[in-house]
């Protein structure tokens, strides 16, 4: 028997009091997927991402997560989240890079949560995956926003994850470090089998890195491989880029 999907989505629709921010949301993630969310504002991107932690409300239509209903699924630790806008809540928090990446660790655990040698072990080895190994005893709050948002993403990777969602990795990053951002997620798709699911307004970039594109605009205006798409009657720059670029807008 094939194991079941890391995501399936059936007709999600999702409504902020009188206004729909998804309609009849339609698609599957495989094991191995790595699949990037594009469309313009307000689309319904981040929408979608804390409707599948349950963290939006929910108008009708069905999630499973792993083969479960997400209502009846509790096993959080198989899934890493690297939520938007967090970086200046960062910048005086009183805790060390290690103490922050180790407090993914609690996902995994029963009251008393304590951590463990194996849990500093794994803390150890997602700093050396990127590159923070000499700053995990600095506070967070002296890094530079790249190296908060690499110790972020070592956080939502420390219990090595099977599925990772990111929302807007890389909006804090400066240019020059997105690439080895998104290189080192490369890394962790093929080299570690890790089934990511990243929300971006970064569209020159997301589609040399993922294997498929999902493109919302309150509804599925397209998902598929990227090779797909480019073979659409409409050109890119004619439908994809065009829509896109509202992000520039506002």
């Amino acid at each position: 028997m094939n194991n079941p999907n890391p995501l399936d989505i059936r007709n999600l629709t999702v409504k902020y009091q009188d206004t729909l921010a998804l309609d009849s949301v339609t698609f599957s993630v495989a094991a191995g997927d790595y699949v990037g969310v594009v469309g313009p504002n307000g689309s319904g991107k981040t929408t979608l991402i804390k409707a599948i932690l349950g963290l939006a409300g929910r108008a009708g239509g069905e999630i499973d997560l792993f083969g479960q209903p997400r209502a009846q699924f509790t096993d959080w630790r198989r899934i890493g989240y690297l939520p938007q806008a967090t970086q200046m809540l960062l910048e005086r928090f009183p805790a060390t890079v290690r103490e922050v990446v180790a407090s993914g660790c609690l996902a995994g655990k029963r009251f008393p949560k304590w951590l463990d040698r194996s849990d500093w072990a794994a803390v150890k080895r997602v700093l050396h995956l990127v590159g923070l190994e000499a700053q995990a005893r600095q506070l967070i709050g002296r890094l530079s926003g790249g190296q908060r948002q690499r110790a972020l993403l070592a956080r939502a990777l420390v219990l090595e994850p099977e599925l990772l969602m990111l929302d807007e990795p890389t909006a804090a990053l400066d240019p020059a470090f997105r690439e080895t951002f998104y290189q080192t997620l490369q890394i962790l798709n093929r080299q570690h089998g890790a089934t990511i699911l990243l929300v971006t307004h970064d569209t020159e970039t997301i589609g040399r890195h993922a294997g498929k594109l999902l493109h919302l605009d309150g509804r599925v205006v397209f998902y598929g491989g990227v090779a797909e798409f480019e073979q659409q009657q409409l050109h890119p720059s004619d439908h994809f880029h065009r829509h896109l670029r509202l992000r520039s807008r506002g």
